[in-house]
């Protein structure tokens, strides 16, 4: 299967939310204070008039970096080609899922059982345009590759509701509650050198 050279023009509507869990419970080295780190879920729906169009969960975690840096832990794809292309451009491990999505719930389960859903709803406030640039950094065989990302984002406050499977892959977020929730309508990436 082909997938388009990087970087990768994208477009995408994203739902995200932070949560504060012990760094131990993590499967990567993150950033931690006071032995907690931040970890990241995000429903993303990639459309046009970016390069590639698909829906995806992830789990990011703050690692170490020359600028503001993540590692992508967990991540699942409705497309072959983004999950071929994540993993052979930039050791991203992605796997597939079945996902669904609606305007404000979103739905993600594999072969084995459901993974998780949720529902975000919006909150008062004015939307921002921030450009941000940050790295993606991921192990390929003990070598750390990094991947720079230049994102333009408008984040929105919202309020979300998760559930998790909590003997599913991310299962350490269970009878959690997010500490903050945005929508990120529009958003611009350039994903990949």
């Amino acid at each position: 299967m082909s997938y388009p050279p990087q970087p990768w023009h994208l477009v995408a509507d994203a739902h995200l939310s932070l949560w504060r869990v012990p760094a131990k419970e993590i499967p990567a080295d993150a950033l931690a204070v006071a032995g907690q780190t931040t970890v990241v879920t995000a429903w993303v729906s990639y459309r046009e008039p970016g390069r590639l169009s698909y829906h995806e969960l992830l789990a990011a975690v703050p690692v170490r970096g020359k600028r503001t840096s993540c590692t992508i832990t967990q991540i699942w794809v409705d497309s072959e080609v983004s999950r071929d292309g994540g993993r052979e451009l930039w050791a991203i491990p992605k796997d597939l899922a079945t996902l669904a999505f609606t305007d404000r719930t979103f739905t993600a389960a594999t072969e084995d059982g459901w993974i998780a859903t949720a529902a975000f709803s919006r909150r008062l406030g004015l939307p921002l345009t921030l450009p941000s640039k940050f790295d993606v950094v991921q192990d390929r065989d003990g070598t750390l590759l990094r991947t720079p990302v230049a994102a333009k984002i408008r984040p929105r406050p919202a309020a979300a509701d998760w559930t998790f499977n909590p003997t599913g892959p991310l299962g350490y977020l269970a009878h959690r509650r997010p500490a903050a929730s945005f929508e990120l309508p529009a958003s611009e990436l350039r994903f990949g050198a």
